[in-house]
């Protein structure tokens, strides 16, 4: 084999956020589930992790750089990665460039990763999941890995649980499995992006800093102190997991909303019921909530769904493009941004939403009237800089490689980041 070469692939792949939550595991390193979860998986145009990967026999160690900085790959997790991955490698040849790795060179071959999330890592918006699902993916493609995706799903699982839900598009269920080897612990797509393509989502990033308890440290003392999670894992969620399937199944969007927003609130129940109680939200989550919750209320039946991971921020899926106009006006009347700033960095992401919703600039959020909910003898607080900014997305597909130069992370000759 010729010393200089460097074989490359790149991929995106989307993050997800679960309408009824994973939290709590029964193996810890292998990352094992103490109930089943479904997510729906966000558009990767708007929410996504892309990673370039690379090999060449000129490369002495893995490494690997996250949004720019070289992070350590000691971590167990990343080692059960890539271990697993150089277990399932076969041969590869490129012919254009005269390459051939045999199945068993994997094993000697050192791989450059680098990988680049467009939004907050590390606040709650699930930015592991798309990143270790794009790491194994990716991985997995430059080595010639024939296993199918809800296989991959089990690897990626290994570097973060909710990982394996980001392998797929649309509508997806992780099952707990039962087997002590994790082998039946794998993800599965309930249904593609396609299926339901009337919801809308728009994502309050709240506070885009890293939280203070990480999920993996949260779940382990939730699990350890919380009288709430065995009855929740056993009872409550096995429920809701079949309500959910329905409700997906037959586009029921108050059921739908009904299951998430109650999931999610009982999730948020169990972290205040760990000893010391774990505080993912704040008060702009809560009050996002109760804004919701007027709304649905006021209208009879259910507009829109909310949701919060293990952070701050506020997932809404609204059930039509009309609901997400009118929520996006609630939104911009009731967290107008900080100062006179462009809007077009306040909604990012679908710009469509915002021009439904008839807003410009700072005169057409402060021309917003009081939504019909508010009573009239209340005056309506308004909360100005409390969000950071609005993303608005959809349900999209699942990981997808990038056959374009100018999305490489890495230099095509030498292996290191661009």
């Amino acid at each position: 084999m010729a010393e200089k070469w460097v074989l490359m692939v790149t991929a995106q792949t989307p993050t997800n956020i679960a309408v009824i939550k994973y939290w709590g595991k029964r193996d810890e390193n292998l990352i094992l589930p103490i109930n089943d979860s479904i997510s729906v998986t966000l558009d990767p145009q708007h929410l996504c992790t892309t990673t370039s990967v690379a090999v060449s026999p000129a490369f002495t160690h893995d490494r690997m750089w996250l949004n720019g900085k070289e992070i350590s790959l000691s971590g167990g997790r990343y080692q059960n990665c890539l271990r697993e991955l150089r277990a399932r490698a076969s041969d590869v040849e490129d012919e254009e460039k005269g390459i051939k790795i045999a199945k068993k060179d994997w094993e000697k071959l050192h791989v450059h990763i680098a990988s680049y999330n467009n939004f907050p890592t590390a606040a709650g918006l699930a930015s592991s999941a798309a990143g270790f699902a794009c790491l194994v993916f990716s991985l997995a493609k430059l080595m010639n890995v024939k296993e199918d995706h809800s296989k991959l799903s089990a690897i990626a699982r290994q570097g973060s649980g909710s990982a394996c839900r980001s392998l797929y598009g649309g509508f997806v269920k992780w099952i707990m499995g039962k087997e002590e080897n994790g082998s039946d612990s794998i993800a599965v797509q309930l249904a593609d992006e396609k299926h339901w393509g009337d919801l809308v989502i728009i994502i309050a990033v709240v506070c885009s800093r890293q939280k203070e308890t990480s999920s993996t440290s949260g779940m382990r003392e939730t699990v350890e102190t919380s009288m709430l999670i065995e009855h929740r894992a056993k009872e409550v969620v096995p429920r809701r997991i079949i309500q959910m399937e329905e409700a997906i199944k037959d586009h029921d969007f108050p059921s739908f909303s009904r299951l998430a927003c109650s999931d999610s609130n009982q999730f948020h129940a169990v972290c205040l019921d760990t000893s010391p109680p774990i505080f993912y939200m704040n008060d702009t989550s809560h009050r996002i909530i109760s804004c919701i919750e007027k709304w649905n209320r006021f209208e009879g039946t259910p507009q829109v769904a909310y949701t919060f991971d293990a952070g701050p921020n506020a997932v809404l899926i609204a059930h039509n493009r009309n609901a997400a106009k009118l929520l996006l006006q609630r939104l911009l009347f009731y967290f107008p941004p900080q100062s006179d700033t462009d809007l077009s960095s306040y909604v990012i992401g679908d710009k469509s939403i915002l021009e439904d919703a008839g807003v410009h600039n700072m005169k057409d959020i402060e021309a917003l009237a009081a939504p019909p909910e508010v009573k009239d003898n209340t005056p309506a607080q308004k909360y100005k800089g409390d969000v950071s900014y609005f993303i608005c997305t959809r349900p999209g597909k699942g990981p997808v490689l990038l056959n374009d130069e100018t999305k490489e992370l890495l230099n095509a000759e030498t292996g290191l980041p661009n």
